[in-house]
């Protein structure tokens, strides 16, 4: 029942008499919190209301009646007037004026022309016409560059034009041939040493031969230029971790030359070549003539073998990498499956067979003599006598006689290559070579 009496009260709606404007003594509302009730707390809001004098509850504010919004009166809308002005009239049809006849008399028609018949394509059987396509199947491989890979070795044979060294550039120098050879076989050592990419050898003999034969050096700086060729080179083309630093090559002096010798001479080559150091390389060509004759790996590494050999020959200095590649080539292809020069191969190389035959009898010259020992410069059939250049220094193709007798004419000249060795030791230490 308790439960039922204080729901009941909930319901029950509250005076709208504010006890607290009343004067009423505080001490006799205060109730016990524990049975506080509404019931209580209205028994106490009336006793306190018949104390001071008022026996009824106030009632509420009679709610003010709000009428109802009336609608607004309906407005006839008012017509349009019509226009003031009138309604433009249309233009008068004006007839168009003849167009004057040209006083000048039309141009006679050109006579007609009969086209040149256009030869038709040879047969894909006859190999003597046809020139194969070799970047027809090289679309979906973008690092081979199909597109534009023709521009780029046009621009490349257009460079090695402008960088070509003049034949016979150290007359008059107080160098000699011998001593290029020399330091040449001694960066061949070096290099195979090295962490260093096959197109560093190539670049350091080129910035070698492009800075000698525009500023004279002594016989004492010429190692001194050599290291710093191959520095400038090793900057330019390896990108390998554990590349050789200037403190690297003053060693293989045997501390010959100090850092700042080989930094002070890295600013005059650089400025001697006016920072050109990019240079088109015997083996970029070769690597396009090889895809052009579709050739074998052992092709390929003989041509290499006879392109090394040229780096020592002076009487080769002026010779395009372009020319040194295909001849490389087109002797090896003869020597090893006796292969004709094709025209696929005539086309990407810009050469014929005619044009190549003296620079192969050069490098015929440049194999009998490393075979017969009769030159102290062995680093390059040294090098090519291992196992990792498949042994191309000892086939039996290359011992052959007839090789022996197209070098024969070529050897009776005196040459630096063609002298017997001379009895010293050679570079147990780097820094005991002589110049």
């Amino acid at each position: 029942m308790p439960v039922i009496r204080r729901r009941a009260a909930r319901k029950r709606k509250r005076p709208t008499t504010h006890v607290d404007t009343l004067q009423c003594d505080p001490a006799e509302l205060m109730l016990d919190r524990k049975v506080w009730t509404r019931a209580a707390t209205r028994a106490a809001t009336l006793e306190c209301l018949r104390k001071n004098g008022v026996t009824k509850p106030l009632k509420k504010k009679p709610k003010v009646a709000v009428k109802p919004a009336q609608p607004l009166p309906q407005v006839a809308p008012s017509p349009v007037p019509e226009p003031a002005h009138k309604p433009a009239q249309p233009l008068p049809q004006v007839a168009p004026s003849p167009v004057p006849e040209p006083a000048h008399k039309p141009a006679q028609p050109l006579p007609q022309v009969a086209p040149s018949p256009v030869p038709e394509p040879a047969h894909v059987d006859d190999p003597q016409t046809w020139v194969m396509d070799i970047d027809a199947g090289d679309s979906d491989m973008p690092e081979l560059c199909s597109e534009y890979v023709k521009d780029i070795y046009a621009y490349l044979m257009d460079l090695e034009v402008r960088q070509a060294v003049r034949p016979g550039y150290m007359k008059g120098y107080d160098i000699t041939p011998c001593m290029r050879a020399r330091l040449i076989d001694w960066l061949i050592q070096v290099h195979s040493m090295l962490p260093l990419l096959q197109e560093t050898l190539y670049l350091t003999v080129a910035i070698l031969d492009r800075f000698l034969q525009v500023q004279p050096v002594s016989r004492t700086k010429l190692q001194l230029v050599g290291v710093t060729a191959m520095l400038l080179a090793s900057k330019y083309e390896s990108n390998r971790r554990g590349a050789p630093e200037v403190r690297d090559f003053s060693r293989l002096t045997d501390n010959a030359f100090t850092p700042a010798q080989i930094r002070r001479m890295e600013q005059v080559m650089l400025m001697a070549l006016n920072f050109e150091l990019g240079s088109p390389l015997p083996v970029h060509f070769l690597r396009r003539a090889s895809k052009a004759a579709t050739t074998t790996m052992k092709i390929h590494a003989l041509a290499k073998y006879l392109m090394e050999l040229t780096l020592l020959d002076y009487e080769m200095v002026h010779y395009r990498p372009s020319e040194i590649s295909a001849a490389s080539l087109c002797l090896s292809q003869m020597l090893l499956d006796h292969l004709p020069w094709t025209p696929t191969e005539k086309f990407y190389t810009t050469y014929d067979e005619a044009h190549l035959k003296p620079i192969m009898l050069l490098m015929i010259k440049n194999v009998v003599v490393a075979n017969k020992g009769r030159t102290e410069f062995q680093a390059v059939k040294s090098k090519y006598s291992q196992s990792k250049q498949m042994w191309i220094a000892l086939l039996p193709e290359l011992q052959r006689p007839v090789l022996k007798r197209l070098a024969a004419p070529l050897l009776e000249t005196t040459g630096c290559l063609s002298s017997p060795p001379r009895p010293f030791i050679y570079l147990t230490h780097f820094g005991q070579t002589v110049f």
